[in-house]
């Protein structure tokens, strides 16, 4: 075994070559990389076997993407040569050699930087592939689709893990709240409904009731959201009246109610977006509405146990002056920085408020130093945003831009009051044909993806930075 190789009778070595005949095609590595993918894999049963390198072991399978396999078990990343084959026959071969675990994980992209972002995939549903709600693993980049009444579940590698019919015709709000336990509401159909995604069932349903009003009567979902032990939905009657609702997430009913307003002007309309906060126990909502006269609507934050507004702000009527008819389109907040992002309806700047020193008008407005990434050409018809990983994305119209929070060396009033105008520079993600293919609706980000929906185009997008320059994901 002085050359290295494993020889009929000998003694096996980590170190040790090994020489392997797949298709015809003769591959050499160590004992060290076949056992990497695992005791129980194809592999790892044949590296134990005393073999004669004079007559190595034949496989029967594709030799060129057993040779994307085996850069994996060496590398434990895709090399560039993976793009030529779809990402189904990769996963078949791996299942083939016992090492799928490794390939999913090597699969897995790299950390969202919006900077290098593109986008790689548009994820179709089989039937009804207009999406009418999604929802994202935070964790692992795993997807649920709601498009009609069916909800379709992709895995953390984006594969199909199959698709359920709900007793709703349209679900307008999806939210998962367990690992295979998803919270819908719809537009059209009354309740909060849960359904085990894995399971197919529906699990229970919940509603915003008062015996003592009959006005609350078959009142509809607007938002979702959750904590570790509640489930946060807003809900709103055929006559305006509002609530948001506290759902105990273990047994699924309901422990108390927060916010009854009757709905009746802007100030008190059905919050659209919901955001536990964790770090503060605050539940961030908002409302925004457009007509004749523009954008106006709210921001609210309320203490999660004890129901009671903390701040909230109103526009138009709020803030600067010189803002006054400039309200927001859209806004968000990043939960781990306690900051709240704003996108102006009229001038498209972007404003951001830290949650921690909040007062009559907490906004500074985001600018670039680099005039030539100035935003231009005044408002948009269509602006959403959405706060991810300290990263802030701005969809207008069809374009898609980041801002992303730079580290400098601050003053010590910039210090004290922890944000200013330089800290956060933009960036264009987008390229023209992505401008071409319909207005962002939606943006949601989940492990080291970004998901994104457009107006009256089947499926989501999937966003994401990649590990190799102008590389073709396999996905």
């Amino acid at each position: 075994m002085e050359d290295g190789y494993l020889y009929f009778g000998a003694g096996p070595r980590p170190h040790d070559r090994i020489k392997l005949n797949v298709g015809g095609k003769l591959f050499e590595t160590t004992l060290s990389t076949i056992r990497s993918g695992g005791p129980d894999s194809l592999l790892h049963a044949l590296s134990a076997r005393p073999i004669d390198d004079s007559n190595p072991v034949f496989i029967d399978r594709d030799p060129e993407i057993f040779s994307v396999l085996l850069s994996v078990l060496r590398t434990n990343r895709l090399p560039s040569t993976a793009r030529r084959f779809s990402k189904q026959e990769l996963i078949d071969e791996a299942l083939y050699y016992g090492i799928e675990s490794r390939l999913k994980a090597a699969m897995l992209p790299p950390p969202l930087s919006g900077i290098d972002a593109s986008m790689v995939a548009t994820i179709r549903p089989a039937s009804d592939g207009l999406p009418s709600a999604f929802t994202a693993g935070a964790g692992d980049g795993s997807l649920w689709i709601a498009h009609g009444g069916q909800i379709s579940a992709y895995d953390s590698n984006l594969a199909h893990a199959g698709t359920i019919r709900t007793h709703i015709d349209n679900i307008t709000s999806i939210r998962r709240v367990w690992p295979d336990v998803a919270a819908v509401g719809s537009d059209a159909a009354a309740g909060l409904h849960i359904y085990d995604i894995s399971g197919g069932r529906h699990v229970a349903s919940t509603h915003w009731t008062d015996p003592s009003d009959p006005r609350i009567y078959k009142a509809l979902v607007s938002a979702i959201a959750d904590s570790p032990n509640s489930v946060y939905a807003s809900f709103s009657c055929r006559h305006k009246e509002n609530c948001i609702l506290v759902i105990d997430k273990s047994t699924f009913q309901v422990v108390s109610e927060i916010g009854r307003q009757l709905g009746s002007s802007m100030k008190t309309m059905v919050p659209g977006k919901l955001t536990y906060m964790p770090s503060s126990s605050l539940i961030f909502g908002s409302a925004v509405t457009s007509g004749a006269f523009g954008y106006s609507g709210y921001i609210r934050l309320w203490d999660s146990r004890s129901g009671e507004v903390v701040w909230e702000t109103t526009e138009p009527g709020s803030g600067r002056s010189s803002r006054f008819g400039d309200s927001f389109a859209d806004v968000d907040v990043d939960v781990d920085e306690s900051t709240v992002f704003k996108v102006c309806s009229n001038s498209g700047d972007v404003g951001m408020a830290d949650l921690r020193k909040l007062g009559e008008d907490p906004w500074v407005y985001l600018r670039d130093n680099n005039p030539s990434m100035g935003h231009t050409g005044g408002g948009e018809s269509n602006s959403v945003i959405h706060c991810y990983r300290k990263q802030v994305f701005v969809g207008r119209d069809g374009g898609l831009e980041v801002w992303s929070k730079v580290e400098e060396k601050e003053t010590g009033e910039e210090r004290e009051n922890r944000v200013c105008e330089g800290s956060y520079r933009r960036n264009y993600v987008d390229k023209l044909d992505n401008l071409e293919r319909g207005t962002v609706m939606r943006m949601e980000g989940g492990g080291d993806r970004l998901f994104i929906s457009r107006e009256n185009v089947e499926g989501i997008e999937v966003w994401e930075s990649s590990n190799f320059s102008g590389s073709v994901s396999v996905l």
